[in-house]
């Protein structure tokens, strides 16, 4: 397999997807459920690739078309031998909530002093990680890599791949609760993280506010750590929501300015911090760390803000799991509407997916938080629609549905926040809000 490794190094880069050879690219043949890359290796040499890596004995010649026992796992071990050609700081983001944000904070905090090379969009899976480790060259000084999970062994399997030398949990939370079968199952796989920064002889940093991850802190390994408690390394507190956050902070010897950033939600303030806890570990200045917060936008339906011609949307439809929508309700409900010239508040939710068999007792807590909190507005999906009648909330099957009722009578002057698992496609709903 080393012998085959060399290839990599031969040509432009990696595919594993035929619609998108560039030339001399090193094809891997990867195989799922509903398809199987063997098939297109031929295809892909046609399109301009260099070589092909395949795990199927009739499609290898042994001249371009290469056979493995594996191809995934040949993917997997390329990549860890490539990283291990640097040395440099590589940095491992995981959590259940807040790691693909705390991950671009972090790398643009870290691009005033250094050129970085990070996880674009949630490029975060046993396929992800190697693909971005393979896009490491030698003008990276250093990486940030985004480790998602969804069941037992996920984070075991991106720290071996990945071999970080720092380390961050953002939280750890209920999510993928069907994969992992359990909670403590959730903060088992997270913590492998903890221990391979540990094994490496690295540096951790962490949320001293978070019980769960300070106790789980290795107790041999190099830490810093933030939050809002004084005796922290990095101690931050907000200044206001109204919606946009902003919060100055403070380390041994510096005090910030208020920081006003461009992203909603008291939820980010520990993801900003996380990002100026990292920053500066590595030395970046202070005024450069604030100007990065400060200039990030969210993208990709996470904590955005949208203007429409009737209302101001709050659009955090990427992704949902309690701990998350616990959070933007409680974060809606702190919210000054006046601020941006309304009166009105309105949510809309969709359901949560991948929470196995507790799924509708999870539905049941976020609605009786929403009455709790006083909040108005709506429901969408089948899981809170199946609750809706003895709740008597207004909910709908599905989002095609619920947009139909909202075109018969369009909200105005409206603060409204959309937040549901991706599966819902809330966002459809934008155009006519």
């Amino acid at each position: 397999m080393k012998d085959l490794f060399q290839l990599f190094y031969e040509c432009s880069g990696i595919s594993t997807d035929t619609r998108k050879i560039n030339k001399d690219v090193l094809f891997i043949a990867l195989k799922g459920d509903n398809f199987d890359g063997n098939k297109y290796a031929e295809q892909a040499i046609e399109k301009g690739a260099k070589y092909a890596i395949v795990d199927d004995d009739e499609i290898a010649n042994g001249e371009t078309i290469f056979k493995v026992e594996d191809s995934l796992i040949f993917l997997q071990k390329l990549a860890n031998h490539h990283r291990k050609t640097f040395d440099i700081p590589v940095i491992g983001i995981t959590g259940t909530n807040g790691k693909t944000t705390t991950k671009e904070l972090v790398a643009a905090v870290l691009s005033k002093k250094f050129n970085v090379h990070f996880t674009l969009g949630n490029l975060n899976n046993h396929i992800g990680v190697p693909l971005t480790l393979l896009q490491l060259n030698r003008n990276h000084d250093l990486a940030i890599i985004e480790m998602g999970a969804s069941k037992l062994g996920d984070i075991k399997e991106l720290v071996d791949i990945a071999s970080p030398t720092h380390g961050l949990i953002t939280n750890i939370g209920q999510a993928h609760i069907e994969g992992f079968g359990s909670a403590e199952n959730i903060i088992i796989t997270k913590t492998e993280l903890y221990k391979a920064i540990q094994d490496n002889n690295g540096q951790l940093f962490f949320n001293i506010d978070d019980k769960v991850l300070t106790e789980k802190l290795p107790s041999t390994c190099p830490t810093s750590n933030y939050g809002s408690k004084k005796e922290a390394d990095v101690f931050g507190e907000i200044v206001d929501l109204s919606p946009m956050l902003s919060f100055k902070w403070k380390s041994e010897n510096y005090s910030s300015p208020d920081v006003n950033t461009q992203i909603i939600g008291k939820y980010n303030f520990y993801n900003m911090l996380a990002a100026i806890c990292i920053g500066q570990h590595f030395k970046v200045e202070n005024t450069d760390i604030n100007k990065a917060l400060e200039n990030y936008k969210p993208s990709n339906n996470r904590s955005q803000i949208e203007k429409t011609t009737q209302n101001v949307v709050i659009l955090d439809a990427y992704n949902a799991n309690p701990t998350s929508v616990k959070s933007a309700l409680e974060n809606f409900a702190e919210i000054k509407s006046t601020a941006i010239g309304s009166s009105n508040k309105l949510f809309v939710l969709g359901d949560m997916l991948e929470l196995g068999e507790n799924t509708k007792i999870y539905h049941q807590e976020i609605i009786q938080l929403t009455k709790d909190l006083e909040l108005q507005g709506m429901f969408v999906g089948s899981i809170f629609k199946s609750l809706s009648e003895e709740n008597d909330i207004l909910a709908f099957d599905s989002t095609a549905a619920a947009k139909d009722f909202l075109s018969i009578g369009l909200p105005k002057d409206n603060l409204i926040l959309l937040k549901g698992s991706r599966g819902i496609g809330l966002e459809k709903l934008i155009e006519i809000l």
